[in-house]
């Protein structure tokens, strides 16, 4: 039997699609390694305690608007397919997601073949073969890997393997009684280890080439978290912890036991030093297991060989029929926005699902009707980014697209934008103005708690454009070129519906936008600018709807 999908992987993605599949009753088959869905957060992470949220009350009944703070359901129109009623702590134990999965698996009714080790993927003709470890082999026309990023990824340095390992080094702290450990990866899974060695460690180092970047600073929730850097007190009130700054250059292995560490730092006049330990545990997070793929078939891999290159579809460069779902697709905005988390990626798997749907089923991506009036679009943007959830977790990646034919309009919800870009929405949508929810260009270089740097005025749509903090914007596009911008102000509580700071200047760009009729290169009569063309790392000028003097931006090609 060939299906017309084999999903590989019940985690959070495959799950998340199964379920839009089983809705919509195509045919399919999810492939699962473990005895229940989501067997990675049985294992992950080591101490047991998630970073992704789970804000309860959020003082709104509205669903979509709760799911902002809700980072760990999957999308379901059962209201007891909530998160939130399994657990009500803000930092969740990873037990209760593994819970959650299984009675998501359960109430959606999903496909999942348990306990079946995929072993080698080849594909002919017909499609995609999957074997498995027990010697069956399951068919599909199209396949979509859902697995995750599933092995500790090692960087090359001297004697790692004779480190002990994130995925395998003993959690319990009293293994460690009054020795020395360095953990290399300054990341959350380094400093989680950290931590948890602070009350038995004699001494704790973590140690990497780059500096310790902080999630509430970056806004990429990958970066270290508040919930694990309880460390960094230690080091700065010298608790005999430290963070070092450099290159491990070599490990080794000491017949007497221990560890020999050769250690290069990067701010020291002393350039190389030798520092003993009794411990040495890499956490130097993960990567994508390519190996089952047979030369037929192997996708190309990117970023270190750590992810599978993707097209703006979520498909293979370099194999057809073969997509993404769930982690794997942060490479598309790696360590940009939010697709390698739940909260992100359940929203980047809808898309797929309505990708699919267009390119396999003859299904376009759903849509609104509006009337093509200023005040009309204006309303049904104000209305969407002041509760979607989905532009709200991935900023700058998914937009809504509004299209006008004629007298109407039409609102495309979650568009990914290099999707846009790239025709995915047809030839109709060759005009569009594309909303998105966005940091400002230099948002992770500001620190927010220094009362001495100036910052917009909150609520000044004269200065909307130089705006930091998250806030909307909107691009009028034709054919993949950005003809005009406007940026609405920022708001302190991300309420962008006040009438004469937010709909008002919004209603008179669209106006504008709408009464050009046929946009190109023709005057603005407001003094702005027209930018023709975007390439990737090009400096182009961006148009102010303010009757300001153009700023200039740096544009990466696909965001």
């Amino acid at each position: 039997m060939t299906h017309d999908y084999l999903i590989i992987g019940a985690g959070p993605a495959g799950l998340q699609l199964a379920a839009l599949l089983e809705r919509d009753g195509h045919d399919y088959v999810v492939l699962e390694a473990g005895a229940a869905p989501g067997t990675f957060f049985s294992t992950y992470p080591r101490h047991r305690r998630l970073i992704s949220i789970n804000k309860v009350y959020t003082g709104s009944d509205d669903p979509e608007f709760n799911l902002r703070t809700d980072w760990n359901s999957l999308l379901s129109d059962d209201p007891d397919l909530l998160f939130g009623r399994y657990s009500q702590r803000y930092f969740p134990d990873a037990d209760d997601l593994v819970r959650y999965l299984a009675d998501f698996a359960t109430a959606t009714g999903v496909r999942v073949e348990y306990r079946t080790t995929v072993v080698r993927v080849s594909r002919d003709g017909d499609g995609f073969h999957a074997l498995d470890a027990d010697g069956r082999t399951w068919r599909g026309r199209r396949l979509v890997v859902a697995t995750g990023v599933s092995q500790l990824h090692l960087p090359p340095i001297e004697g790692i393997e004779t480190a002990e390992r994130y995925d395998t080094v003993s959690v319990d702290p009293r293994d460690f009684v009054n020795q020395r450990v360095m953990v290399i990866g300054k990341g959350n899974s380094g400093f989680e280890t950290a931590d948890a060695l602070v009350e038995t460690a004699a001494v704790v180092h973590v140690a990497g080439p780059h500096s310790v970047r902080f999630a509430w600073q970056t806004h990429y929730v990958g970066h270290l978290r508040a919930v694990n850097n309880n460390f960094l007190d230690t080091y700065q009130l010298k608790s005999q912890n430290a963070v070092l700054d450099g290159t491990v250059e070599s490990i080794h292995r000491r017949p007497e036991g221990g560890y020999l560490v050769r250690f290069r730092y990067a701010r020291t006049v002393e350039a190389i030093r030798e520092i003993e330990y009794d411990r040495v545990i890499a956490c130097t997070g993960f990567r994508f297991d390519a190996s089952v793929f047979d030369d037929t078939c192997r996708p190309r891999l990117v970023i270190n060989d750590r992810f599978p290159e993707q097209t703006p579809g979520y498909e293979s460069t370099s194999v057809p029929d073969l997509y993404f779902a769930g982690t794997l697709t942060q490479q598309r905005d790696f360590k940009r926005s939010t697709s390698g988390f739940i909260h992100g990626f359940r929203y980047g798997v809808r898309a797929l699902h309505r990708i699919l749907n267009s390119r396999y089923h003859q299904v376009g991506w759903p849509a609104v009707e509006l009337a093509a009036t200023p005040e009309a679009i204006t309303d049904a943007i104000i209305a969407r980014i002041n509760r979607s959830s989905a532009l709200w977790q991935q900023f700058g990646v998914l937009g809504d697209v509004v299209t006008v034919r004629g007298d109407s309009a039409y609102l495309h919800e979650e568009v990914p934008v290099a999707y846009l870009a790239d025709g995915g929405l047809g030839p109709g949508a060759s005009s569009a103005f594309v909303v998105t929810l966005e940091y400002g260009a230099d948002h992770d270089a500001v620190d927010p708690f220094d009362v001495s740097i100036p910052r917009v005025a909150e609520n000044d749509p004269h200065a909307a454009h130089r705006a930091s903090y998250l806030h909307p914007v909107v691009r009028h596009y034709r054919d993949g070129t950005v003809l005009a911008v406007h940026h609405l102000a920022e708001n302190l509580e991300n309420q962008w519906n006040l009438p004469t700071v937010h709909q008002q200047p919004l209603a008179a760009f669209l106006k504008e936008r709408l009464a050009d009729g046929e946009v190109g290169t023709e005057h603005l009569t407001d003094g702005g600018f027209v930018a023709e063309h975007l390439t990737d790392g090009e400096v182009v000028p961006e148009r102010l709807t303010d009757g300001g003097n153009a700023e200039e931006v740096r544009v990466d090609a696909g965001s």
